[in-house]
């Protein structure tokens, strides 16, 4: 059979062939007539004759490289982290499989980069565990006894210096509780506990306690059995998201949904916001990246679009 070039190359050769040679036979047994030397009421008639020949080579050679150009707009967009579409094999075309050795070799790419994805998220939610457990068990009991220690200091303290102690104790105070939120945060005890359901609940009340905006939820109840990896994906999409807009956006309303849609499930973060910017014009940093990366993990689609009105909805459906 041999290779793919070698077989184009060939086929570029009989291409050429065949039409010259069906273009010298039409012209030998046509009535024209070429003389020496040409009379110039023999130019256009070969003018035509050539005009003919190479519009037919142009159309047979184009028609048979046109997978080239559906290959070279793919690989102008493959992006593994948003999936990237397949390029349609010719029917019985010489490029047939160099096609599919390009749908073969995206198929590994993606494959290889969400088993890689897997790996580095394991490892930092891993991190995560452990980092918040010494903030919980070192650093929150080292705040806790100092808090003891400065409140019967203050008990004994002369009058004067009460009024400094409690204020170092209210300081001491907010650090613990700083220091619990970011250990909450880091692991999600209540995913575990109770369920994804209240631990959205929970994400969109510290949402509109840290940012004073309003946040409407429409999370469904009664949402279909989901593995631990598909919660703690919605999970950690929606805490992005929702850091996203406290930090960034600047918003007034947020509208978080959660619920089926055919055979997926949808979660929705949508506020009213900065927002203006399309999927292509989102600047993709760490975060949003990392969004990505977790869809994928679960088969999902992670999208950003700016809604009528403005604003930006951070869309993640979840193939059931």
């Amino acid at each position: 059979m041999g290779t793919p070039a070698n077989r184009l190359s060939r086929r570029i050769v009989l291409i050429n062939a065949v039409v010259f040679t069906v273009g010298t036979l039409l012209l030998a047994v046509s009535p024209a007539t070429v003389s020496a030397p040409v009379l110039l009421t023999e130019i256009p008639v070969l003018a035509i004759g050539l005009a003919v020949i190479l519009a037919a080579n142009a159309f047979l050679l184009r028609r048979s490289l046109a997978p080239i150009d559906a290959l070279t707009d793919v690989m102008a967009r493959v992006d593994l982290l948003r999936g990237t579409d397949r390029v349609a094999p010719p029917q019985g075309g010489d490029l047939t499989s160099l096609v599919e050795a390009f749908n073969a070799m995206l198929d590994r790419l993606e494959t290889e980069r969400s088993t890689s994805s897997g790996h580095a998220l394991a490892a930092q939610e891993a991190e995560r565990r452990r980092i918040a457990r010494e903030l919980h068990d070192e650093i929150g009991q080292g705040l806790t006894a100092s808090l003891l220690a400065l409140r019967r200091t203050a008990d004994r303290a002369p009058e004067e210096l009460r009024a400094d102690l409690h204020a170092v104790q209210e300081t001491v105070r907010a650090c613990l509780d700083d220091v619990r939120n970011v250990a909450r945060r880091l692991r999600p005890d209540m995913l575990e506990d109770l369920g994804l359901v209240s631990s959205l609940t929970a994400l969109s009340s510290e949402l509109a306690d840290a940012s004073d905006v309003t946040v409407v939820r429409s999370i469904d109840p009664d949402l279909p059995p989901l593995s631990s990896d598909v919660e703690l994906v919605i999970y950690r999409v929606a805490q992005e998201a929702m850091t996203n807009i406290a930090r960034h956006a600047d918003a007034k309303h947020v509208a978080v949904g959660l619920g089926r849609e055919g055979n997926a499930i949808v979660l929705r973060v949508r506020d009213d916001g900065r927002g203006g910017v399309a999927e292509q014009a989102v600047e993709e940093g760490a975060g949003i990246r990392g969004m990505r990366e977790r869809a994928l993990l679960v088969g999902g689609r992670l999208t950003f679009r700016t809604p009528e009105g403005g604003g930006t909805e951070v869309r993640l459906e979840v193939p059931l």
